[in-house]
């Protein structure tokens, strides 16, 4: 969960077969409303026609991002609450928790005084803005990882905020870092991988960023995915990891002339691929 760096990542070990749920309400950028969705997927509190904010003639949800919105309101509703109750029992059986931190400003509603996951573009004269300190972000997160089992796994997102400024910017990405730094302290179920330094200190070509020159290219990404396997993945996970990618890529494949005998000979082969990696491994599902 968290900013659109855990959905990149997220993606990638979807597209391997990792058992993973990938930001259920879309992505959260400020720590308190990732705290607040996890506390809301630990309620499976459904959500309500109360909540929904209707934008022109689209409804949405201060708790989701607009990948969510929907001109139907029924529809909108139906999805979210789908989406709950897919990130509740993924949260509840979840080994490891691993968070994007993505900026330490935050919005508040000054209706309701709730931080918000996406402003939907209202005018920002509905909300008031602050940065979060150490302390705060420490408090939020605190309570969750102490009541829980799981292993957490802390990053702060290489993507630069920009409306904030360059300083500002650099005084959020700070404020994280030094926040997830005590958390660590005092917490041993608490982990953390530098997907912000290897950006900024390893991949400084701009190659590395996509043509806003804020977020990683393609390349940049993968690049960390690696990095990520490296220093996450247990020896045998990498070892079928490396099964798995062949598999992948046969899957994705293109066939121009898919009537053709050797079409078939190489579904065929893929198919087999397949049962023989299912028979390996059964607890994977290809």
């Amino acid at each position: 969960m968290g900013s659109c760096f855990a959905d990149n990542i997220g993606q990638i070990m979807q597209q391997y077969y990792f058992p993973v749920t990938v930001n259920p309400f879309g992505t959260v950028y400020n720590p308190l409303s990732i705290v607040q969705s996890l506390l809301r997927l630990q309620s499976v509190q459904p959500f309500t026609e109360e909540e929904i904010l209707q934008s022109g003639d689209i409804y949405t949800s201060f708790f989701h991002h607009s990948k969510f919105a929907h001109s139907d309101k029924k529809r909108f509703l139906d999805t979210a609450n789908e989406f709950l109750l897919k990130g509740s029992e993924a949260l509840h059986k979840a080994e490891f928790i691993i968070l994007s931190l993505g900026t330490a400003w935050v919005y508040r509603s000054k209706e309701t005084g709730i931080a918000v996951n996406n402003c939907h573009k209202i005018p920002t004269a509905y909300f008031t803005r602050s940065m979060l300190n150490v302390k705060e972000v420490v408090a939020a997160l605190l309570p969750l990882i102490k009541a829980s089992k799981a292993q957490w796994v802390l990053t702060v997102s290489p993507i630069r905020h920009w409306k904030d400024g360059a300083h500002g910017n650099q005084l959020s990405k700070a404020t994280l870092l030094l926040a997830i730094e005590q958390l660590q302290q005092v917490c041993e179920n608490v982990h953390y991988f530098p997907a912000y330094e290897i950006m900024m200190d390893e991949l400084r070509d701009y190659r590395f960023y996509a043509d806003d020159m804020l977020h990683p290219s393609s390349l940049a990404v993968n690049y960390i995915w690696q990095r990520f396997t490296e220093a996450a993945l247990t020896a045998e996970t990498k070892t079928i990891l490396s099964e798995v990618e062949k598999i992948v890529i046969a899957q994705q494949h293109r066939l121009l002339h898919p009537d053709t005998e050797s079409s078939r000979r190489f579904q065929q082969s893929l198919q087999q691929q397949i049962t023989d990696f299912t028979t390996k491994y059964p607890y994977i599902n290809l």
